[in-house]
C-alpha cells in the first residue's frame, strides 16, 4: 500500500530532523561562543535533558541559531501534514467511515500550523505582555493538538487492528499506547506545577524543571514518529478485498 510506506519513510525523518537541529543548537550555543555576535547569547556547561540549564527556545532563538532551528522546523511542519493526511487514507482504506478520521486530520494539521507560527515568531522581541502570551498560547496549542492527534490515531489503529495485523509489528502499536499515556499523564500532572507563580516552590527550583520538562517531553513527543518506522512492516501486500 502506497500510503504505508510513505508514512513510514516520512515518520523517521519527522524524527531525525527535529532531533537534530535542536540539539545542533544546544552545540553550537554552548561550544561556539564565537559564532555568536552578541556574547549575552551563549550558554557555558549545560546538559538541559537532565540539568534545564536553558529551554529549547533559549537556544534556538540567537543568531545563527535560528538558521538551523526554523528551517528545520519548517520542513518538519510539511511532513507532519502530510504525515496525518496519508494516515487518513490508510484509514479509510480499512474503515471508510471511521469516527476519529476527521479529528485526526484536524489535530494534526492543527499542530503542524501551530508549530509553523511559533518558528515563525521564535526571536522575533516585543516589549508587550499581549505578545508573550500569544507566543506561549501558540506553544500550548502546538502541544495539545500534538498529543490529541496521536492519541486518536493510537486508539483508532487499536480499534481495527485485526485488520492491521499483517502489516504493523502489535508490540510497537502497545508501546505507542504507553508513550501517549505517559505524555498525557506527564502533561496534566505537569501543566499545573508550571503554572505556580515564581522559580521557586518549597527550596524547589521549578525554572529548571520547567526547562528539562521541556527538554526530555520533546524527546517523547517525536519518538511517537521513530516507534511509527518500527511499527509499519517493511514488506506490505494490501488486497482490498480482504478489508
Amino acid at each position: 500500500m502506497d500510503q504505508i510506506s510513505k508514512v513510514k519513510s516520512i515518520s523517521i525523518w519527522i524524527f531525525i530532523v527535529p532531533f537534530i537541529a535542536v540539539n545542533i543548537c544546544l552545540i553550537l550555543i554552548t561550544q561556539f561562543h564565537e559564532l555568536f555576535p552578541n556574547q549575552e547569547d551563549i550558554i557555558h556547561n549545560t546538559i538541559p535533558y537532565f540539568d534545564g540549564g536553558a529551554s529549547i527556545s533559549r537556544t534556538a532563538r540567537p543568531y545563527p541559531s535560528w538558521l538551523v532551528f526554523k528551517p528545520a522546523m519548517f520542513l518538519t511542519s510539511y511532513l507532519l501534514i502530510k504525515y496525518w493526511l496519508y494516515n487518513k487514507e490508510i484509514i479509510k482504506s480499512f474503515n471508510q467511515n471511521h469516527k476519529y478520521i476527521n479529528k485526526i486530520v484536524f489535530f494534526g494539521v492543527a499542530s503542524a500550523i501551530a508549530l509553523t507560527i511559533h518558528s515563525i515568531f521564535l526571536g522575533i522581541k516585543f516589549d508587550n505582555d499581549l505578545y508573550k502570551l500569544f507566543r506561549r498560547v501558540v506553544m500550548l496549542l502546538f502541544i495539545i493538538f500534538e498529543i490529541t492527534a496521536q492519541a486518536y490515531l493510537v486508539a483508532t489503529f487499536y480499534s481495527i487492528k485485526e485488520k492491521l495485523f499483517e502489516f504493523i509489528n502489535i508490540k510497537i502499536l502497545k508501546l505507542k499506547l504507553i508513550l501517549i499515556s505517559v505524555l498525557i499523564i506527564v502533561a496534566v500532572i505537569s501543566v499545573p506545577l508550571i503554572s505556580l507563580p515564581g522559580d521557586d516552590v518549597l527550596g524547589f527550583n521549578l525554572k529548571f524543571f520547567k526547562h528539562a520538562l521541556e527538554w526530555d517531553y520533546f524527546i517523547g513527543v517525536i519518538t511517537f514518529y521513530l516507534l511509527t518506522f518500527f511499527m509499519w512492516k517493511k514488506k506490505l501486500t494490501f488486497d482490498p478485498t480482504t478489508t
